[in-house]
């Protein structure tokens, strides 16, 4: 235990959930008795049986199905045999999301807990060992468009989660559904434990990587990607503005979740690391906003390319955040260099280096396109 408590908590979380894989352990959520159908039949699902109605093959970790019985529609999630994401986080995923959703089982039964978590969705069972997760059925879309009220939808609640210790660091666009009324989130597989009266997040020692956070997590694998879009369609002004928007959602929902871990006894590091990020984006407010922009779209396109190549799981989306990258050092090296947007080892390095960087690894996203 000496020895584990050197690592990261990255590197001990995917020692402990392999150990759980290689064992003959079972975790599961929810009660098999009284389901529309047995379990045998749910961890078999090929398809193409009667009461399957739609079938969506879009997940990296688990086929998805839509299933109908007499009492309404469901999910089924039925895990792949080898995940798409090549990495201990993709290949431990599923693993992952069925613990993770016997936590929100269990905040839901707290006091106001159905009503406080009813972004997230409920699961009527799951079972690790037999690769299935039902729930109900959630008739939405995936969010195309961001406004306010979803913006602010969004990250009320993965700020709650923060504030119970469960980080989401999978905020992309195929894991988040509007209903009509409602933003609703359904993918677990890259939530994980930390504490945050003393962390940041689950990644290195849990005080080390300050750039994540729960605002930081949407803008890099959903939001920045949708300034880019409504950049080309409407102009960079329009993407600025939407950018403001957020930012000043943000700051509100961060003060409240500032509040909160300060009420649970949070300590000064993770309360002057929260001060920090209130601090720049309040004084980016006061401006136009136009360097805070530029920054973290810079931060979440290299985080996003960084993650698709880690994983070999890259995409058209890929593509288009490196030819910003490659874009924005030719045209505005000097204020990102001034505004301090590089960080790892892109720090020091000359404008043509990083040209000659980030054009390597969009090649290396082209060649890793999925389904290609």
């Amino acid at each position: 235990m000496a020895e584990m408590e050197v690592l990261g908590l990255d590197t001990q979380r995917q020692a402990l959930q392999l150990a759980f894989v290689a064992s003959v352990d079972n975790i599961e959520v929810g009660d098999a008795r009284g389901l529309p159908w047995p379990v045998s039949a749910l961890s078999q699902i090929q398809g193409d049986e009667a009461y399957v109605v739609q079938r969506l093959d879009a997940g990296l970790t688990a086929r998805v199905y839509r299933l109908r019985s007499a009492e309404g529609d469901w999910t089924l999630k039925r895990a792949r045999s080898q995940a798409l994401v090549r990495n201990v986080d993709g290949q431990t995923s599923f693993l992952n999301e069925v613990q993770r959703r016997a936590d929100i089982e269990g905040l839901k039964r707290l006091p106001g807990g159905w009503q406080r978590w009813s972004a997230l969705i409920d699961t009527q069972y799951a079972s690790f060992r037999d690769g299935i997760i039902l729930s109900p059925w959630i008739a939405g879309d995936i969010v195309r468009e961001w406004d306010e009220q979803r913006i602010a939808q969004l990250l009320e609640t993965v700020c709650a989660l923060w504030v119970e210790g469960l980080f989401e660091w999978d905020l992309c666009p195929g894991n988040i559904l509007d209903d009509g009324a409602q933003i609703r989130l359904f993918d677990f597989g890259y939530m994980y434990r930390f504490d945050p009266r003393h962390q940041f997040n689950s990644a290195g020692s849990g005080r080390d990587q300050t750039l994540f956070h729960p605002v930081e997590r949407f803008e890099t694998r959903s939001f920045c990607a949708y300034l880019l879009r409504l950049a080309h369609a409407q102009g960079d002004a329009a993407a600025l503005q939407s950018f403001r928007g957020e930012k000043a959602i943000a700051i509100a929902c961060y003060q409240r979740m500032r509040s909160a871990i300060a009420g649970r006894g949070a300590d000064n590091h993770v309360l002057s690391w929260l001060d920090g990020i209130l601090a720049r984006w309040t004084q980016a407010l006061r401006a136009d906003g136009a360097g805070c922009y530029l920054v973290e779209n810079w931060r979440s396109h290299v985080l996003d390319l960084h993650d698709d190549l880690s994983g070999q799981s890259c995409t058209p989306s890929t593509l288009l955040r490196a030819d910003w990258l490659i874009a924005a050092l030719r045209d505005h090296f000097e204020a990102l260099q001034a505004n301090q947007a590089f960080f790892w080892g892109d720090v020091g390095l000359s404008r043509a280096a990083l040209i000659t960087q980030y054009t390597a690894k969009r090649d290396l996203a082209a060649g890793w396109q999925i389904g290609t």
